[in-house]
């Protein structure tokens, strides 16, 4: 990639009504579709990805992935999910998603659908690379 192209070379946004009205919607996006809602905007982001990746960011980045990992749980979609490990960000909460298992309340094939990683390159290929787990919520017998 040269220096003067740009990254990503097609891009969606999906933004609710709301943001537009307070000028924040990103315009240099390749398309930009306006919903009604954050709801709306969650489902429509959720048909149009193909992987979901969790950057640093804050409590909407984690609701956002704790839904869309619990939907995979439950057997709603087979889509990879990754969380990108910058610097040492999500070390807290990996260390909370162990903890999870070791107490019970998580499944060890429910871990490994989450994909961590602190390299974005090497997150993309395991994206690539993942299979689903044989199981989902909905087919086992309770956790404990």
């Amino acid at each position: 990639m040269s220096a003067t192209s740009s990254w990503p070379p097609w891009s969606v946004g999906v933004i609710p009504q709301a943001l537009v009205d307070l000028e924040v919607a990103h315009r240099g996006l390749t398309e930009l579709r306006v919903v009604g809602s954050m709801h709306e905007r969650k489902a429509l982001m959720a048909e149009l990805s193909d992987v979901f990746i969790a950057l640093p960011g804050g409590a909407g980045t984690l609701e956002e992935l704790f839904e869309v990992w619990t939907w995979a749980q439950l057997g709603l979609h087979a889509k990879p999910l990754g969380l990108l490990n910058f610097e040492g960000y999500y070390d807290h909460l990996v260390a909370m998603v162990e903890h999870m298992v070791s107490e019970g309340f998580l499944k060890p094939a429910y871990r490994q659908m989450l994909l961590v990683d602190d390299d974005l390159e090497s997150l993309l290929e395991r994206c690539a690379a993942y299979r689903p787990p044989d199981c989902t919520w909905t087919e086992d017998a309770p956790l404990r």
